[in-house]
């Protein structure tokens, strides 16, 4: 399976890289070799230093939910440092 057929806008996708554990992403759109993405929730550690600094700056953690980034297609497979499908995209 093609990892860049797969790829729709709409689909929720998770990091499969033990660093990034806790970090989803939701497709835009498809630009050429690349997915335009947001950013729904931040990585499990950022989000608890977040959490602990609530009201104040945390100088080493970014909120990052929001922000778009462009991810190449061919990372768009289950292995360790790619993507795995959480939901597809609504009909």
């Amino acid at each position: 399976m093609a990892a860049d057929s797969t790829v729709k806008p709409g689909q929720t996708w998770a990091d499969n890289d033990k660093r990034a554990e806790g970090r989803t992403f939701r497709v835009e759109s498809i630009d050429g070799d690349k997915a335009i993405c947001t950013v729904l929730t931040n990585t499990d550690v950022a989000q608890q230093q977040i959490d602990e600094y609530r009201g104040r700056s945390c100088p080493w953690a970014r909120d990052m939910r929001g922000k778009a980034t462009r991810i190449s297609l061919s990372r768009f497979k289950p292995t360790n440092s790619g993507y795995r499908l959480v939901q597809d995209a609504a009909s």
